[in-house]
Parts: structure tokens; C-alpha cells; sequence
């Protein structure tokens, strides 16, 4: 159903407020560079400090703005599963594509528990695409519950960001073979791909949804060595993009290029001095500066 790069879009801000003229523009931006698609409210669009409101208004922000070009994968997860229920509830009456739903965080659900969450879910009757980021949920889902859960009606997928390629590996194996395996670690997206994934739900590409696309394309498309150059050539990048917590980098490297106001909201805050220079020579040896 979903394959290529879909990007998942930072929140801009301005003093303290969603900036809405802005966003959209960003959106447009991702249109005219031939993204596969966009996914509002995920954890590069600080969904952690949306309050539900914002949430909503986001989500119809990016549907407004898409009009059917490509696929929305609106970000409705939580740790209450109520609160996921009311959100995926509203990404399907505004007319979202999908939703990617995190693994409950902080309260630590056990297997049973996560395969109960998400089929509980999988009854709103929107796509379904599970998001397994352990390095910030403190849970992992585990090949085997991916295994069952694709064999749900309305579970398509998942976003995979464990880091760990034999993970992926035993997913792919023991899955539905519909069931889509996405990156969730732009560096990765290549050695996914190989591995049998569709594409990436990416980081980078709030900056270059250009050049991201084009290496999942040209991987999809059989060509191999394309692939591998973009790979590289945009290596650094992606990287730098987790020089500290997601967004801070690629929020700070858009405001350099004067695409977004430099701002967070607190807990975020700005990148050590260090850091951001780090990631001002990458982005100066990679002809963006």
C-alpha cells in the first residue's frame, strides 16, 4: 500500500505557537520535491508537547495542504490506549491514509499487552503501522508479536528504529508477506531495504526530500549502485541529524537555512555550542552552507 520515503515532518514554532503559515509551507515544499508522502505528529514533530488540539490541527493542517497528492500517515499514538483510540479515531474522519502508532511508552507493557493495544486499535479500520523505537519507549516489540499482529486486519506495517538489523531480519521472515517494514533510522534505510523493506519514514528529508527519495527509489527500482552513492553521499547527514535528541539537529540545520524560526518547545532546548558546530561543518562539507 505505502513504499518510498515518506518524511516525517518537523512542527515549526513561533513564540511558543504553532506556526501554521510556515508548516504549510514546508508541506508544499515536500510536494514539490517528489516526497512519497508525509507523516505529521510523530516524535520529529515533537508530539510529546502537542497538546490534543494541536494534534488535531496538524493533522488537518497536512491534509489541507496535501489534497490526496500523496499519503498522510498521521501520527496517533500514546501509553493510554484510550488516548491512541481518540486520536487514530480522528486522523480517520479527516481523512488520513494511515496512522503510525508508537509502542506504549514509559509504563512498560508486556507482549500480551502490546498485541491487545494494537488490535484494539486495528478496529477504528484505519492502516495500521506500528512504530518500535526502544531506545525511547524502554520496550521492544518482539518479532513474534509483529508476526501475529500482521496477520490482523488493518495492521499493514511498522517503522522499525531498533537499530538492530537481525531484528529486522527476523520480522521480515515471519510476517505476512504484505506487511511493510519501513526504517526508522535514515542510516539504515539502505541495509532495510535490502533486507526486503519498502522505504523510510525519514529525518533528513525535511531537508533533502529530494535526494531521500531518490535512493529508495532507485533501490525499488533495481538500481542498485545509484542507491549506494546517494547512500553515501548522504551519510554524514543522516547521521548528524542524532548528534542530540531528534529534532534538535534538524530543526537547528532548517533554521540555518532559514526554512523554519530556531525554536522548541521546552524540554527541548538548543544544541550545545560543540555540537552545532559539528553539524555546521557537516553540513558545509555537503555543499548545504
Amino acid at each position: 500500500m505505502f513504499k518510498g520515503c515518506f518524511t516525517a515532518i518537523v512542527t515549526p514554532f513561533r513564540k511558543g505557537e504553532i506556526d501554521e503559515e510556515n508548516f504549510r509551507g514546508l508541506i508544499q515544499f515536500q510536494l514539490e520535491k517528489g516526497v512519497d508522502g508525509i507523516v505529521p505528529c510523530g516524535t520529529t514533530g515533537e508530539s510529546p508537547t502537542l497538546s490534543y488540539e494541536e494534534h488535531k490541527r496538524i493533522i488537518q493542517i497536512t491534509l489541507e495542504e496535501v489534497k490526496g497528492k500523496v499519503p498522510v500517515i498521521a501520527g496517533t499514538g500514546s501509553n493510554s490506549t484510550r488516548e491512541a483510540e481518540e486520536l487514530t479515531l480522528y486522523a480517520k474522519e479527516a481523512g488520513a491514509d494511515a496512522a503510525l502508532v508508537i509502542t506504549p511508552y514509559y509504563n512498560k507493557p508486556t507482549q500480551k499487552g502490546m498485541e491487545i493495544h494494537y488490535k484494539k486499535l486495528a478496529e477504528i479500520g484505519l492502516p495500521i503501522i506500528i512504530y518500535n523505537v526502544p531506545s525511547r519507549t524502554g520496550v521492544n516489540i518482539h518479532p513474534s508479536t509483529v508476526g501475529k499482529l500482521s496477520k490482523v486486519k488493518n495492521i499493514i506495517g511498522i517503522k522499525e528504529a531498533s537499530g538492530s538489523m537481525d531484528q529486522i531480519s527476523s520480522i521480515i521472515s515471519c510476517v505476512d508477506p504484505e506487511f511493510e517494514v519501513f526504517s526508522g533510522d535514515d542510516s539504515l534505510t539502505l541495509p532495510i531495504l535490502s533486507l526486503g523493506g519498502v522505504g523510510v519514514i525519514s529525518v533528513l528529508s525535511n531537508l533533502l526530500p529530494g535526494e531521500v527519495t531518490q535512493m529508495v527509489r532507485a533501490w525499488l527500482e533495481g538500481d542498485y549502485q545509484k542507491a549506494k552513492e546517494l547512500h553515501y553521499k548522504l551519510y554524514p547527514l543522516f547521521k548528524a541529524m542524532f548528534i542530540e535528541t531528534n529534532p534538535i539537529p534538524v530543526k537547528t540545520a532548517m533554521a540555518k537555512l532559514n526554512m523554519i524560526p530556531k525554536e522548541w518547545r521546552p524540554p527541548l532546548s538548543e544544541m550545545e555550542k560543540e555540537n552545532e558546530e559539528r553539524l555546521e561543518k557537516v553540513m558545509a562539507d555537503s555543499g548545504l552552507i
